[in-house]
């Protein structure tokens, strides 16, 4: 399919270059033959005919940006504002979108927009069926965060709870120094990415009890796909390769 917006080389013709700058048109018509001689190019390249009010035909010059801003370096620091301004005008104009002029054009664009919406609901089919494998064969119901990242090579499982905290996902449930983090999760994201188990252990105190971040299906969807973009802490000797399934190319 065809890029929507459609696609040109910008030009600007002598004949707007004498209008800018206030110069006749046949001298400015000199200047791109001698430019074009310096340059050692073809001046039939550029060249193009236009007609004026009484149908008579004469020649213009077509140029790229390389060109007219080549042509006007050697005229006032004026007249090359006023072209580098107009300059940036056209490549304005050219980034908008092509409007139809006539009923079979926009016929033809809503045909071209309808395939391009179809085109891109078959990638995200295909892209969440390989992603709902690939999970298939990761995920497991009680793995903490720290545990499903084990699997995705390169990741550094240290930074883990610390990446979850700075996305405002978990936070460290202890306010004192020096001691371990105690991560709790978030009540926006607690049953939908995460979840959280009550862990009791034997210590020369006595039985303590302490939380155990849990990962959701959700949760590991999201740690996957930043996984996949190389937004999760990874190892300094990670070789930028996913090495763990076959679909890498997943955005």
């Amino acid at each position: 399919m065809q890029n929507l917006t459609i696609a040109q080389t910008l030009t600007m013709s002598s004949r707007e270059i004498a209008a800018l700058t206030g110069k006749q048109h046949k001298d400015v018509l000199a200047d791109c033959r001698k430019m074009f001689g310096a340059l050692n190019i073809q001046s039939a390249d550029f060249s193009s005919d236009y007609k004026d009010s009484k149908g008579r035909t004469y020649q213009e010059f077509l140029l790229d940006q390389d060109l007219t801003m080549t042509l006007v370096m050697g005229y006032s620091i004026e007249l090359r504002h006023k072209v580098a301004k107009r300059w940036r005008e056209l490549e304005e104009q050219a980034k908008k979108p092509a409007i139809p002029q006539t009923y079979p054009d926009a016929l033809r664009l809503a045909a071209e927009l309808a395939e391009e919406k179809q085109r891109l609901a078959l990638v995200n089919k295909k892209q969440e069926e390989e992603e709902i494998h690939c999970l298939q064969n990761l995920f497991q119901t009680g793995m903490t965060p720290v545990q499903f990242c084990k699997q995705l090579d390169g990741v550094n499982v240290m930074g883990v709870n610390l990446f979850l905290a700075e996305r405002n996902f978990l936070y460290d449930g202890q306010k004192e120094e020096n001691k371990p983090y105690e991560w709790r999760v978030k009540a926006y994201a607690r049953d939908k990415y995460f979840t959280e188990k009550v862990v009791t252990v034997n210590t020369e105190k006595g039985k303590k009890k302490f939380y155990e971040v849990i990962l959701l299906k959700e949760g590991a969807k999201w740690l996957y796909r930043h996984y996949l973009k190389g937004e999760l802490p990874m190892k300094k000797s990670w070789n930028k390769l996913f090495t763990h399934d076959k679909y890498s190319q997943v955005a």
